[in-house]
């Protein structure tokens, strides 16, 4: 696992034109600014960037060699989509919390090798930090 840190706290501004995705309009008047950190990272801090390697969480649009952008100050919640820690390793999950207990879910329903995790009390374990937003490449 490599996390890519927020190094610079300055802004990356862009124009922000809007593209119809029925009839095309010539109009093109009003550019509103696009600031993609101030879009992207809420916690300067605590955000990290990851690349997808593997294939368990494309049912979850998370496919390989994405960008998904993780935010440790997040407060994990039943369904959110995570990075943890198990038992010595990182992995990237969908987490079901009920009660005190918790369970990984692949989201890759073609590949029957995919099964929950069960978490126990003997497991090491700790949802490092919450996906937020997945970057993807045409």
């Amino acid at each position: 696992m490599k996390p890519y840190p927020l190094e610079n706290t300055g802004s990356f501004e862009s124009p922000l034109g809007e593209v119809k995705a029925g009839f095309p309009s010539p109009a093109d008047d009003f550019r509103e600014k696009l600031d993609l950190l101030k879009l992207l990272v809420r916690h300067n801090a605590s955000t990290f960037f990851f690349r997808v390697d593997g294939v368990s969480m494309v049912d979850a649009d998370m496919d390989e060699g994405d960008i998904i952008i993780v935010d440790r100050a997040v407060e994990p919640y039943s369904g959110c989509k995570a990075v943890c820690f198990i038992d010595g390793e990182y992995t990237l999950k969908r987490v079901e919390m009920t009660g005190g207990s918790a369970v990984l879910m692949p989201c890759n329903a073609h590949h029957a090798k995919y099964r929950p995790i069960p978490i126990g009390p003997d497991n090491d374990f700790l949802i490092w930090g919450v996906v937020t937003w997945v970057i993807k490449k045409a």
